[in-house]
């Protein structure tokens, strides 16, 4: 990605400081390869600075298209106020979503191409226009918009013990995963996101419940703010792509062998199993 900064972080912005964002990325990259959490970046870039931890993201993102990854959408994260709070910020953040983090609805996931999985449920959509001009509002959002489904997003941590703040889970890629799209394509004509309903089960048992307000007040408030935010940061969002809008409650840890079940009203269900650790089971 080529990087612009964005508008909020212009005022009196840290000197930049590229070795020690190439030792955050390699920290981040060495744990990705080896699978053995790292101690958090903050201490090379800092908590909260937001520019210095996209470089760090961008440098990451650099190396996975440069190994052949696909970049095939973008998912955001911290939508929650509660969660924001808990953070110190006052926005959500965004990373990148590559070809080889999606899985089908019922398939399989290797348990052991993760570090410390945690379940969340959102609604996706996949764009049938370009979000690169023009205002950026809903009116441009909800055009561009070719269909929702149920999403369930597995998000991991290369930290150990999610011990993150702000800049750690912006550079670790916004903390990503994999992902599993549903099967049921509805159009906005045919449901509105910030009247859904969520329920999420592990192994049968509910464990998590929410609702399409709880994303920024509407999922499609998180997808215009994505929009900006690429846009600002030089690779808006393109047809095609898949974002996850954030969820619509709780995370929950995910354990080798545990079925993960998502029910989203009027998008019906996505579902995933966890592998009890062997890649090829």
């Amino acid at each position: 990605m080529s990087m612009v900064t964005m508008t909020e972080t212009t005022e009196r912005e840290p000197a930049q400081n590229p070795v020690a964002e190439d030792q955050a990325a390699q920290r981040l990259l060495t744990a990705l390869q080896t699978r053995q959490a790292c101690t958090p970046v903050r201490d090379l870039i800092g908590p909260t600075d937001l520019a210095a931890a996209y470089r760090v993201q961008e440098r990451l993102t650099a190396g996975r298209v440069s190994g052949g990854a696909t970049i095939v959408g973008r998912k955001i994260g911290l939508t929650s106020a509660a969660v924001q709070d808990q953070m110190g910020v006052d926005q959500p953040d965004f990373g990148v979503l590559f070809d080889d983090m999606a899985y089908g609805d019922g398939e399989v996931v290797p348990i052991d191409r993760l570090l410390q999985p945690k379940a969340e449920a959102e609604v996706a959509f996949v764009l049938k226009k370009d979000l690169a001009d023009g205002p950026l509002d809903i009116e441009q959002i909800r055009d561009a918009i070719d269909y929702g489904v149920a999403a369930l997003e597995v998000c991991d941590s290369r930290i150990d013990g999610w011990d993150i703040a702000f800049a750690d889970t912006v550079a670790d890629n916004a903390s990503s995963g994999v992902y599993v799209l549903g099967t049921d394509r509805r159009t906005l004509d045919e449901f509105r996101p910030v009247d859904v309903g969520m329920s999420m089960l592990i192994n049968g048992e509910e464990v998590s419940t929410g609702e399409g307000a709880a994303c920024l007040g509407d999922p499609l408030n998180a997808v215009a703010w994505l929009a900006r935010a690429a846009r600002d940061f030089g690779e808006p969002l393109r047809a095609g792509q898949v974002i996850l809008s954030g969820a619509l409650g709780p995370m929950r840890p995910i354990q080798p062998g545990d079925e993960v079940t998502v029910v989203i009203d009027g998008l019906g269900s996505v579902k995933a199993r966890f592998s009890e650790g062997n890649s090829h089971e």
